[in-house]
Protein backbone atom coordinates (compact mmCIF):
# COMPACT_ATOMS: atom_id res chain seq x y z
CA UNK A 1 0.00 0.00 0.00
CA UNK A 2 2.70 2.40 0.68
CA UNK A 3 4.76 1.18 -2.31
CA UNK A 4 1.41 1.72 -4.35
CA UNK A 5 1.56 5.57 -2.63
CA UNK A 6 4.70 6.51 -3.38
CA UNK A 7 4.38 5.60 -6.57
CA UNK A 8 1.11 7.50 -7.34
CA UNK A 9 2.93 10.52 -5.61
CA UNK A 10 5.67 10.26 -8.08
CA UNK A 11 4.05 9.58 -11.01
CA UNK A 12 2.04 12.90 -10.36
CA UNK A 13 4.96 14.90 -9.13
CA UNK A 14 5.57 17.92 -10.82
CA UNK A 15 9.56 16.75 -12.64
CA UNK A 16 11.27 20.26 -12.20
CA UNK A 17 15.06 21.30 -13.18
CA UNK A 18 17.67 20.89 -11.04
CA UNK A 19 19.18 23.94 -8.99
CA UNK A 20 22.54 23.97 -9.61
CA UNK A 21 23.61 27.50 -9.29
CA UNK A 22 22.78 29.69 -6.34
CA UNK A 23 23.96 33.26 -4.69
CA UNK A 24 23.60 33.61 -1.07
CA UNK A 25 23.85 37.76 -0.97
CA UNK A 26 24.05 40.08 2.36
CA UNK A 27 24.49 43.87 2.74
CA UNK A 28 22.17 45.17 -0.21
CA UNK A 29 21.42 47.30 2.57
CA UNK A 30 24.64 48.32 4.08
CA UNK A 31 23.31 48.77 7.94
CA UNK A 32 21.37 45.27 7.89
CA UNK A 33 24.03 43.33 9.84
CA UNK A 34 23.34 39.52 10.28
CA UNK A 35 23.34 39.12 6.59
CA UNK A 36 26.76 41.32 6.25
CA UNK A 37 28.07 38.87 8.89
CA UNK A 38 26.80 35.95 8.05
CA UNK A 39 28.64 36.43 4.20
CA UNK A 40 31.86 37.59 5.64
CA UNK A 41 31.76 34.23 7.29
CA UNK A 42 30.77 32.52 4.24
CA UNK A 43 33.48 34.06 2.28
CA UNK A 44 36.09 32.68 4.91
CA UNK A 45 35.43 29.43 4.21
CA UNK A 46 36.85 28.49 0.01
CA UNK A 47 34.86 26.39 -1.63
CA UNK A 48 36.90 23.29 -2.35
CA UNK A 49 34.88 21.39 -5.41
CA UNK A 50 32.84 18.77 -3.36
CA UNK A 51 29.61 20.50 -2.63
CA UNK A 52 26.97 19.20 -4.97
CA UNK A 53 25.57 22.86 -5.61
CA UNK A 54 27.48 25.77 -6.54
CA UNK A 55 27.47 28.52 -4.25
CA UNK A 56 28.22 32.60 -5.21
CA UNK A 57 28.76 34.61 -1.81
CA UNK A 58 28.13 38.21 -2.18
CA UNK A 59 28.38 41.17 -0.75
CA UNK A 60 26.15 43.31 -2.81
CA UNK A 61 26.58 46.82 -1.57
CA UNK A 62 30.32 46.80 -0.07
CA UNK A 63 30.36 50.73 -0.19
CA UNK A 64 27.21 50.84 2.45
CA UNK A 65 28.47 47.63 4.66
CA UNK A 66 31.84 50.12 4.98
CA UNK A 67 30.43 53.03 5.88
CA UNK A 68 27.31 51.01 7.86
CA UNK A 69 24.86 53.13 6.38
CA UNK A 70 21.60 51.34 4.19
CA UNK A 71 22.79 52.76 1.32
CA UNK A 72 25.29 55.53 -0.23
CA UNK A 73 23.38 57.43 -2.89
CA UNK A 74 20.01 55.50 -3.65
CA UNK A 75 18.30 52.47 -2.19
CA UNK A 76 20.39 49.51 -4.07
CA UNK A 77 17.08 47.02 -3.40
CA UNK A 78 15.08 49.10 -5.35
CA UNK A 79 17.46 49.03 -8.88
CA UNK A 80 16.60 46.21 -10.30
CA UNK A 81 13.58 46.89 -12.58
CA UNK A 82 14.06 45.67 -16.22
CA UNK A 83 14.06 49.99 -16.72
CA UNK A 84 16.77 50.72 -14.47
CA UNK A 85 19.34 47.56 -15.28
CA UNK A 86 18.85 48.48 -19.15
CA UNK A 87 19.83 52.68 -18.41
CA UNK A 88 22.54 53.72 -19.62
CA UNK A 89 25.20 54.52 -16.97
CA UNK A 90 27.80 57.08 -16.33
CA UNK A 91 30.68 58.29 -13.76
CA UNK A 92 27.98 60.40 -12.56
CA UNK A 93 25.28 57.43 -11.96
CA UNK A 94 24.50 56.98 -8.57
CA UNK A 95 26.58 53.94 -7.23
CA UNK A 96 23.72 51.65 -6.60
CA UNK A 97 22.56 52.11 -10.12
CA UNK A 98 26.11 51.14 -11.02
CA UNK A 99 25.96 48.40 -8.68
CA UNK A 100 23.05 47.15 -9.60
CA UNK A 101 23.93 46.83 -13.26
CA UNK A 102 27.02 45.22 -11.98
CA UNK A 103 24.97 42.59 -10.15
CA UNK A 104 23.05 41.87 -13.33
CA UNK A 105 25.82 41.02 -14.81
CA UNK A 106 27.45 38.27 -12.42
CA UNK A 107 24.41 36.82 -11.56
CA UNK A 108 21.77 37.30 -14.58
CA UNK A 109 21.04 38.51 -16.44
CA UNK A 110 17.47 38.91 -14.89
CA UNK A 111 15.17 36.45 -17.08
CA UNK A 112 18.01 34.89 -19.16
CA UNK A 113 19.20 31.16 -19.12
CA UNK A 114 22.47 32.11 -17.62
CA UNK A 115 20.95 33.85 -14.77
CA UNK A 116 21.37 31.91 -11.19
CA UNK A 117 19.17 29.14 -10.52
CA UNK A 118 18.49 30.53 -7.09
CA UNK A 119 19.02 33.86 -5.00
CA UNK A 120 19.05 34.33 -1.86
CA UNK A 121 19.33 37.71 -0.41
CA UNK A 122 19.60 38.64 3.26
CA UNK A 123 18.12 41.15 5.04
CA UNK A 124 17.00 42.43 8.54
CA UNK A 125 14.42 44.53 9.40
CA UNK A 126 13.34 46.16 12.62
CA UNK A 127 10.09 45.20 13.05
CA UNK A 128 8.89 41.58 14.86
CA UNK A 129 8.30 39.71 11.47
CA UNK A 130 10.63 35.74 12.62
CA UNK A 131 11.11 35.03 9.33
CA UNK A 132 10.02 35.79 5.79
CA UNK A 133 10.55 34.59 2.47
CA UNK A 134 9.63 38.08 0.26
CA UNK A 135 8.90 37.06 -3.12
CA UNK A 136 7.54 38.03 -6.55
CA UNK A 137 5.41 34.47 -7.03
CA UNK A 138 2.37 32.98 -5.06
CA UNK A 139 3.15 29.45 -7.51
CA UNK A 140 7.17 28.74 -7.33
CA UNK A 141 7.11 24.85 -6.54
CA UNK A 142 10.91 25.85 -5.31
CA UNK A 143 10.64 28.76 -3.13
CA UNK A 144 7.49 27.79 -1.26
CA UNK A 145 8.94 24.09 -0.70
CA UNK A 146 11.87 25.60 0.73
CA UNK A 147 9.22 27.41 2.80
CA UNK A 148 7.24 24.49 3.74
CA UNK A 149 10.77 22.57 4.51
CA UNK A 150 12.11 25.60 6.90
CA UNK A 151 8.57 25.55 8.59
CA UNK A 152 8.93 22.27 9.36
CA UNK A 153 12.27 22.11 10.85
CA UNK A 154 12.63 25.76 12.23
CA UNK A 155 11.28 25.00 15.73
CA UNK A 156 12.02 27.82 17.40
CA UNK A 157 11.46 30.96 15.20
CA UNK A 158 7.97 31.50 12.92
CA UNK A 159 8.45 31.51 8.78
CA UNK A 160 5.92 33.02 6.33
CA UNK A 161 5.76 33.18 3.10
CA UNK A 162 5.29 36.80 1.33
CA UNK A 163 4.35 37.58 -1.67
CA UNK A 164 4.64 40.83 -3.71
CA UNK A 165 2.13 40.82 -6.62
CA UNK A 166 4.06 42.59 -9.07
CA UNK A 167 4.97 41.98 -12.62
CA UNK A 168 8.93 40.92 -12.92
CA UNK A 169 9.42 43.51 -15.43
CA UNK A 170 8.84 46.11 -12.42
CA UNK A 171 10.24 43.79 -9.42
CA UNK A 172 12.57 46.14 -8.24
CA UNK A 173 14.81 43.77 -5.76
CA UNK A 174 18.01 42.09 -5.80
CA UNK A 175 16.48 38.22 -5.53
CA UNK A 176 14.52 38.92 -9.04
CA UNK A 177 17.40 38.84 -11.04
CA UNK A 178 17.55 34.90 -10.21
CA UNK A 179 15.12 32.08 -12.04
CA UNK A 180 14.02 31.47 -8.56
CA UNK A 181 14.69 33.95 -5.34
CA UNK A 182 13.43 35.06 -2.56
CA UNK A 183 14.56 37.68 0.10
CA UNK A 184 14.84 35.94 3.58
CA UNK A 185 13.81 38.54 5.97
CA UNK A 186 14.40 38.76 9.94
CA UNK A 187 13.32 40.47 12.53
CA UNK A 188 13.45 42.13 14.99
CA UNK A 189 16.63 43.59 15.06
CA UNK A 190 17.89 47.29 15.04
CA UNK A 191 19.95 48.40 12.16
CA UNK A 192 23.62 48.79 12.47
CA UNK A 193 23.14 46.08 15.41
CA UNK A 194 23.88 42.16 15.43
CA UNK A 195 21.85 40.20 17.37
CA UNK A 196 22.91 36.38 18.05
CA UNK A 197 19.54 34.72 18.26
CA UNK A 198 18.98 36.29 14.58
CA UNK A 199 22.03 35.94 13.50
CA UNK A 200 21.35 32.23 14.48
CA UNK A 201 18.15 31.80 12.94
CA UNK A 202 19.27 33.59 9.80
CA UNK A 203 22.76 30.89 9.33
CA UNK A 204 20.14 28.32 10.16
CA UNK A 205 17.27 29.12 7.64
CA UNK A 206 20.74 29.49 5.03
CA UNK A 207 22.02 25.79 5.71
CA UNK A 208 18.27 24.07 5.41
CA UNK A 209 17.62 26.15 2.43
CA UNK A 210 20.79 24.60 0.90
CA UNK A 211 19.69 21.31 2.24
CA UNK A 212 16.34 21.17 0.51
CA UNK A 213 18.57 21.77 -2.39
CA UNK A 214 21.19 19.24 -1.74
CA UNK A 215 17.99 16.64 -1.21
CA UNK A 216 16.04 18.19 -4.54
CA UNK A 217 19.17 17.57 -6.81
CA UNK A 218 19.68 14.05 -5.46
CA UNK A 219 16.33 12.68 -6.15
CA UNK A 220 14.58 13.40 -3.03
CA UNK A 221 10.52 13.59 -3.66
CA UNK A 222 9.20 16.17 -1.67
CA UNK A 223 5.58 15.84 -0.92
CA UNK A 224 3.18 18.75 -1.73
CA UNK A 225 0.43 20.06 0.44
CA UNK A 226 -0.14 23.78 1.71
CA UNK A 227 1.31 27.07 2.59
CA UNK A 228 0.20 29.82 4.08
CA UNK A 229 0.66 33.28 1.27
CA UNK A 230 0.45 36.64 2.79
CA UNK A 231 0.02 39.03 -0.24
CA UNK A 232 1.01 42.31 0.02
CA UNK A 233 -2.32 44.75 -0.64
CA UNK A 234 -1.13 47.67 0.70
CA UNK A 235 1.15 50.13 2.46
CA UNK A 236 -0.16 52.60 4.99
CA UNK A 237 1.96 55.91 5.86
CA UNK A 238 2.28 57.60 9.73
CA UNK A 239 -0.28 60.46 9.98
CA UNK A 240 0.84 63.91 9.14
CA UNK A 241 -0.01 66.96 9.44
CA UNK A 242 -1.00 68.52 6.38
CA UNK A 243 1.44 71.90 6.11
CA UNK A 244 4.65 70.39 7.41
CA UNK A 245 3.93 66.53 6.54
CA UNK A 246 5.80 65.75 9.78
CA UNK A 247 4.08 62.46 11.48
CA UNK A 248 1.97 63.28 14.06
CA UNK A 249 1.50 59.68 15.72
CA UNK A 250 3.35 56.58 17.14
CA UNK A 251 2.02 53.75 15.96
CA UNK A 252 -0.56 52.60 18.73
CA UNK A 253 0.97 49.90 21.19
CA UNK A 254 -2.14 47.45 20.93
CA UNK A 255 -0.54 46.92 17.42
CA UNK A 256 3.21 47.27 17.84
CA UNK A 257 5.58 44.34 17.25
CA UNK A 258 2.13 42.29 16.86
CA UNK A 259 3.30 41.96 12.97
CA UNK A 260 1.13 38.73 10.96
CA UNK A 261 -1.45 39.16 13.76
CA UNK A 262 -5.27 40.21 11.92
CA UNK A 263 -6.16 43.77 12.39
CA UNK A 264 -9.79 44.17 12.20
CA UNK A 265 -11.82 47.46 11.12
CA UNK A 266 -11.88 49.73 14.63
CA UNK A 267 -8.46 48.15 15.91
CA UNK A 268 -5.84 50.77 17.62
CA UNK A 269 -3.63 51.73 14.73
CA UNK A 270 -1.70 54.84 15.66
CA UNK A 271 -1.76 57.30 19.34
CA UNK A 272 -0.88 60.84 18.26
CA UNK A 273 1.25 62.65 20.20
CA UNK A 274 -1.25 64.78 21.54
CA UNK A 275 -3.00 61.42 23.26
CA UNK A 276 -6.21 60.73 20.66
CA UNK A 277 -6.17 56.73 19.24
CA UNK A 278 -6.50 56.60 15.80
CA UNK A 279 -8.13 53.26 14.30
CA UNK A 280 -8.14 51.33 11.31
CA UNK A 281 -10.90 52.61 8.83
CA UNK A 282 -10.53 49.50 6.54
CA UNK A 283 -13.40 47.35 5.76
CA UNK A 284 -11.47 44.39 5.46
CA UNK A 285 -9.75 42.62 8.27
CA UNK A 286 -5.79 42.18 6.82
CA UNK A 287 -2.44 41.12 8.14
CA UNK A 288 0.20 43.59 9.30
CA UNK A 289 3.42 43.63 8.31
CA UNK A 290 6.75 45.93 8.86
CA UNK A 291 5.31 47.42 11.13
CA UNK A 292 7.20 50.62 12.45
CA UNK A 293 10.39 49.37 10.34
CA UNK A 294 12.64 51.98 10.71
CA UNK A 295 14.00 52.18 7.36
CA UNK A 296 10.57 53.03 6.25
CA UNK A 297 10.17 56.09 7.53
CA UNK A 298 11.64 57.89 4.49
CA UNK A 299 9.51 55.63 2.33
CA UNK A 300 6.41 56.81 3.86
CA UNK A 301 5.23 53.69 5.23
CA UNK A 302 4.43 52.93 8.87
CA UNK A 303 3.26 48.90 8.13
CA UNK A 304 2.46 46.76 5.13
CA UNK A 305 -1.54 45.73 5.03
CA UNK A 306 -1.47 41.79 3.49
CA UNK A 307 -4.37 39.08 2.70
CA UNK A 308 -3.64 35.67 3.64
CA UNK A 309 -4.50 32.86 1.88
CA UNK A 310 -3.75 29.08 1.94
CA UNK A 311 -1.83 27.65 -1.71
CA UNK A 312 -1.90 24.57 -2.78
CA UNK A 313 1.90 23.17 -3.69
CA UNK A 314 2.13 20.00 -5.65
CA UNK A 315 4.99 16.90 -5.08
CA UNK A 316 7.88 17.84 -6.72
CA UNK A 317 10.97 15.98 -7.90
CA UNK A 318 14.22 16.66 -10.36
CA UNK A 319 13.89 16.12 -13.81
CA UNK A 320 17.11 14.76 -14.05
CA UNK A 321 16.05 11.42 -12.25
CA UNK A 322 13.54 9.15 -14.07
Amino acid sequence: MQMDRHSHLWRNAVAMPTVSRVAVCGGTHGNELAGVYLVRERLKRRADGTEPVSVVTVMSNPRAVQLCVRYVETDLNRCFTRATLSAPVSETSPYEMIRSQELNALLGPKGSAQAVDLLCDLHNTTANTGLCLITYSDCDWICLHICKHLQREMASTPVRYVHFDIPLNEAYSLDSVGKHGFAMEIGPQPHSVVRSVIFSAMQEGVQLMMDWICQFNSGTLFEGGWVDVYTMVKNIDYPRDSETHVITAAVHPNLQDRDFCLLHPGDPMFLSFSGETLRYKGKEALYPFFINEGAYYEKGIALSLARKRRVEIPSVRSETLR
